[in-house]
């Protein structure tokens, strides 16, 4: 761009002032001579230096300006990332303790979206539905199965806590809690608590309050029927030692029976709901065995079962509870005899072991056996093949023989009779004193 008249000579942008004659920057308008420039020239291009150097001026200053903007700008911005890259990391970090929180909570957490599907589910969650058939591959609560279904569509309705019990044998059943908050926006969350364990300790507390009731229940039986069963139990001694013949003599043989098995019955009761401390002392085996013949007689010949004796216990002793013991044998030819009501043939045996390391007491019958199925289930309280029976007898006789170190089995062939044995250490066994 050309500013000075077409006649005057251009300043050179570079060299100095005296390579062009100028011993100095000319300082106004009579000084600088270009040429041969007029006065007003002159001034006109003096003028457009001054203002150019202002302008460079003021662009370096508002450049350095600006480059101290930017630095701080920089700053801020480096400063802000910082705080942003902080936070994003403060995120991060409280994203995995509330993860970590929600694996570890002790109840199930489930979290569904409008359509019933499930978006979040903790492992408990899972847990408590594995284990009752269902799995991790549900992606919505339709993919469950359908009693788990209704159930959770019973809780979204109310607005309680409510419980079910799941589970299919074999496995053992489930009882779970659920409860339901809606969180907005359709989604909603489910709380599940595995509640089994709770279930359990009421059953036992239910279990407990009913055999104080029955130990109550038994303590009044003692005293209401087993007094005067003993007077009748006396008279009824009294007149098969009267000389009885014939018809009559039968008909006491009967009623003693009859008052026996009775009182063998509610011995059976006290002795499970009320059990007393057993009161240990040396117990001829021989004799034992002997009372059983004489005590059981009536009751085989008054079903027509023959009775019959194998003592081979002959000076030996057993250390335990007299009476104990004769309940035991009593329930058990009483289940024998019962077992067999039209007859048979019942062996009450004693003596050592085949190995020689215990004693056993055996009790065998031809009656019609033991189902297979129910072999394993005889010894359990309440259980029993007869209609209408307490099925305490054989739980009483397993609570005795635990009481003396023993143990007690069945074995048993359908159509060939049954046998139980109790085996003693020898440990509670000792030499009859003589």
């Amino acid at each position: 761009m050309q500013i000075l008249p077409a006649n005057m000579t251009s300043l050179p942008i570079s060299g100095t002032w005296t390579e062009h004659g100028l011993s100095h920057p000319p300082t106004d308008a009579s000084t600088l001579h270009i040429g041969n420039p007029g006065v007003a020239d002159q001034q006109a291009l003096l003028q457009a230096f001054r203002s150019f150097a202002k302008v460079a001026g003021s662009l370096q200053q508002s450049y350095g300006q600006l480059q101290s903007e930017v630095e701080r700008l920089r700053r801020e911005l480096a400063e802000r990332d910082g705080e942003l890259a902080n936070t994003l990391d403060e995120k991060r970090n409280e994203k995995a303790r509330l993860l970590r929180i929600l694996e570890g909570l002790p109840c199930g957490v489930l979290v569904t979206l409008r359509t019933d599907r499930i978006w979040k589910a903790n492992p408990e969650a899972w847990r408590l539905l594995a284990g009752c058939g269902d799995s991790e591959c549900a992606e919505s609560i339709g993919g469950l199965r359908a009693q788990l279904q209704e159930f959770l569509k019973r809780v979204q309705s109310e607005d309680t806590e409510l419980e079910i019990e799941l589970g299919e044998p074999p496995a053992a059943s489930r009882w779970i809690a659920a409860r339901h908050a809606p969180l907005g926006d359709g989604m909603a969350v489910f709380i599940l608590r595995d509640i089994t364990e709770h279930k359990c300790l009421e059953e036992t507390q239910a279990r407990l309050r009913r055999d104080q009731a029955l130990a109550e229940l038994s303590a009044i039986l003692a005293h209401e029927v087993r007094n005067p069963l003993g007077s009748l139990e006396l008279f009824a001694g009294l007149l098969a030692e009267a000389g009885l013949e014939g018809e009559a003599r039968q008909w006491v043989e009967r009623v003693q029976a009859g008052l026996r098995g009775l009182a063998a019955t509610v011995n059976n009761v006290l002795q499970f709901h009320s059990p007393s401390r057993p009161e240990f002392s040396s117990v001829e085996l021989e004799a034992l065995l002997e009372w059983v013949l004489l005590f059981c007689g009536p009751l085989a010949r008054q079903s027509g079962v023959t009775l019959s004796l194998q003592n081979r216990a002959a000076g030996m002793a057993l250390h335990g509870d007299r009476h104990c013991l004769e309940q035991v044998l009593l329930n058990l030819v009483l289940n024998s005899i019962r077992a067999m009501p039209a007859g048979g043939w019942i062996e009450v045996g004693g003596g050592p072991s085949a190995e020689g390391n215990s004693i056993e007491l055996t009790v065998a019958d031809t009656g019609p056996g033991i189902p297979a199925d129910c072999l394993s289930r005889i010894f359990e309280p309440g259980f029993s093949l007869r209609a209408g029976s307490p099925g305490l007898g054989l739980a009483v006789c397993r609570k005795i023989v635990e009481q003396h170190s023993g143990t007690i089995r069945a074995d048993s062939t359908p159509q060939r009779g049954t046998t139980i044995r109790l085996s003693f250490p020898l440990s509670t066994c000792e030499e009859a004193v003589q």
